[in-house]
């Protein structure tokens, strides 16, 4: 049977009975609002059979909202205990579908990808002190899931949907936005979760690009972003020239660019920067 998910009380007492304690190090808050549940669970579009993979499932109260709609999920979870719950109490309702992955989800994913190949979908309610990492990680590596729906603290989801020439567009807003469409799903108060965070959230959808836009070498690319957004303060001229190690180079990407040498990173939208990469590309720069 599966517990009251939106009873603080009865989650204290299994939480209680197991002898576990929340673990703040890990930004362990349960979503306890279940018609934002199920809105999340909708907005991944699963089709019967489909593989998701979650991250941080918890006690499953979102996990089971994925498995009652017939997806089969692979769960990364940190904390043994709740392992061990979701094996003991969740994985019994949904033996054929249902699959944890011990440990820190950045430490697993890649051996999981390597042994069971990528899931279709992404989904979870992230920990608040890694979720940028977990996301740049994987998009760094080229790893695009057909759609993403995952709950982030509001400024994360913020910076994720952020378009240039605003103070929130970063080099991770340019990382996401090359891989997906993005867009806000739901904000969520603290009193949808228990216990409660002392930051507000964001659930953001993202969508796999159809018409992905290439690069020439995608890894210089990821290198350009860290480096033309490394200070904010400077133009895109000086902070090009850590890259590139010559300010007379750096003028003839710029100029073949059409990209005026006085403008920062943040005015530059992802096409722009895109075609950036390519001129220095061209210039054989690594």
């Amino acid at each position: 049977m599966l517990p009251n998910y939106d009873s603080p009380t009865e989650l204290k007492a299994i939480l209680d009975s197991r002898g576990m304690a929340m673990q703040k190090k890990f930004g362990q808050n349960f979503l306890i609002n279940s018609s934002a549940r199920e809105k999340l669970a909708d907005s991944l579009s699963l089709k019967e059979g489909e593989t998701v993979w979650e991250v941080g499932p918890g006690l499953g109260a979102l996990t089971t909202e994925i498995l009652k709609r017939k997806a089969n999920l692979t769960a990364f979870e940190i904390d043994r205990g709740f392992v061990n719950f979701l094996t003991e109490e969740i994985k019994p309702e949904f033996p054929d579908q249902f699959k944890i992955v011990s440990g820190d989800f950045l430490k697993t994913w890649k051996n999981e990808l390597k042994e069971n190949g990528q899931g279709n979908k992404f989904f979870g309610n992230l920990p608040y002190n890694v979720a940028a990492t977990i996301m740049a990680d994987l998009i760094s590596n080229q790893i695009r899931f057909e759609k993403c729906v995952i709950t982030v603290q509001k400024e994360v989801a913020q910076r994720i949907c952020a378009k240039n020439d605003s103070e929130d567009y970063s080099s991770f807003s340019v990382l996401c936005q090359w891989a997906y469409d993005v867009k806000p799903l739901m904000d969520l108060g603290s009193s949808s979760f228990w216990p409660k965070p002392n930051v507000n959230s964001r659930a953001v959808v993202m969508t796999k690009k159809i018409d992905f836009p290439d690069c020439e070498n995608p890894q210089l690319f990821l290198k350009m972003v860290r480096a033309v957004f490394a200070n904010r303060r400077k133009t895109i001229k000086n902070n090009l020239n850590n890259l590139t190690q010559n300010p007379q180079i750096t003028d003839k990407i710029l100029s073949d660019a059409g990209i005026e040498s006085s403008v920062r990173a943040e005015t530059l939208d992802v096409k722009t920067l895109l075609h950036l990469s390519d001129c220095i590309n061209k210039e054989g720069i690594k």
